[in-house]
């Protein structure tokens, strides 16, 4: 539980414009202010914000209420989940009693899933820090790619042990069960025997809007020719990855912030860009471009910029989600790299400064495209 003195804090310290606006590109009008509704899927805004009476309104879904209903209905939190999402945002200690195993067995099939997803984000960021072949395979292969010590905490990346169930025999033996490992597909079960299903890669988590872990990517390490390069969690009831895109839980605020997104391919790009200092980015994690993530992206901003890799492919395949983004009355631009090229490698080889000019110099609106 939770104590009261916490939640008094929260609700103390907590402005219901700065939270929403995290999620939603909100306008001044009058002494409120006024954005698209993140509940339904209109072209005119009607969602408003009360500043002075701290309290919201969308009025196309008739849904309202206070900063900690908004969390909850927007995050599909409960409400001890909505008070420290809040108190983590705003930095305050949260008062409560710990977590015993059989509260942990009780907690409902979603948040076990989070839960499970959330050690599972602990152990491979540990395996990769802390053990000898997480530090000699994982951290040296980020940090080949050119990552810092700080992106690579920031992003959260970790490593999973190439041994069959290395991390599925630690998460049982902390008392998490086998049936939700299984849910969130981070274990593989069989009659013989189970399995790690990201073993032997480098792991990407892969966060909701507002931070939480829900589901991972994982790239192999070996040079095994049969086994596919990426591999992504499967669907699941908190992963739906035609609804998520990565690295919008850091892109958030930059997006609403520069009123621009830049829409790359791949998790290298995301981090690289943002570690340079670009940092209004996400990618579509190598699937087809959907309308629930332009959606995502166009509660915070009206404006998309793809950016292509210099070959013919990567052309192709962002092409595809551009009928999709122009359907939803959003402003499209397209920049496309040098042959050979792509963000990671570009960002790589060239200062901020070079880069920023780049991206204006060559982002020409669709049409011209």
């Amino acid at each position: 539980m939770i104590s009261k003195s916490t939640i008094d804090k929260v609700f103390e310290a907590s402005r219901v414009e700065e939270v929403i606006g995290d999620f939603v590109q909100l306008k001044k009008s009058g002494s409120n202010f006024k954005g698209l509704s993140p509940f339904t899927d209109e072209r005119t805004p009607s969602f408003m914000v009360s500043p002075a009476k701290q309290i919201w309104k969308d009025f196309s879904s008739g849904k309202g209420g206070t900063v900690v209903s908004f969390i909850m209905e927007h995050e599909h939190f409960t409400y001890p989940e909505a008070i420290k999402y809040l108190a983590k945002k705003y930095n305050i200690e949260v008062e409560e009693t710990e977590l015993t195993n059989e509260e942990k067995e009780k907690a409902d099939e979603r948040e076990s899933l989070y839960l499970v997803s959330e050690f599972a984000n602990s152990y491979f960021q540990d395996i990769l820090h802390q053990s000898d072949k997480g530090q000699a395979i994982g951290l040296s292969y980020f940090k080949e790619r050119g990552f810092s010590l700080e992106t690579i905490k920031t992003f959260q990346l970790g490593y999973a042990l190439d041994e069959w169930d290395a991390f599925t025999k630690e998460a049982v033996s902390k008392s998490y069960k086998l049936e939700y490992l299984e849910k969130t597909g981070l274990t593989i079960v069989k009659p013989e025997r189970n399995f790690d299903r990201f073993k032997g890669r480098v792991i990407f988590p892969i966060h909701s809007m507002s931070g939480r872990v829900l589901g991972f990517g994982g790239r192999i390490m070996s040079q095994d020719k049969k086994a596919a390069k990426y591999l992504n969690s499967p669907e699941s009831d908190i992963y739906h990855k035609s609804k998520v895109l990565y690295g919008i839980y850091y892109a958030k605020q930059a997006i609403a912030k520069e009123d621009n997104c830049y829409l790359v391919e791949g998790y290298t790009d995301v981090i690289q860009l943002y570690q340079k200092g670009i940092k209004n980015v996400v990618s579509s994690s190598g699937t087809a471009l959907t309308s629930d993530q332009i959606r995502l992206i166009n509660r915070l901003t009206r404006n998309i910029t793809v950016l292509f890799d210099g070959d013919a492919a990567g052309t192709r395949a962002s092409l595809r989600g551009i009928d999709l983004i122009l359907e939803q009355g959003m402003n499209v631009k397209v920049c496309t790299f040098p042959e050979g090229e792509d963000p990671d490698s570009y960002a790589r080889k060239n200062s901020l400064e070079e880069l920023e000019h780049f991206l204006e110099e060559q982002a020409v609106d669709f049409i011209r495209f």
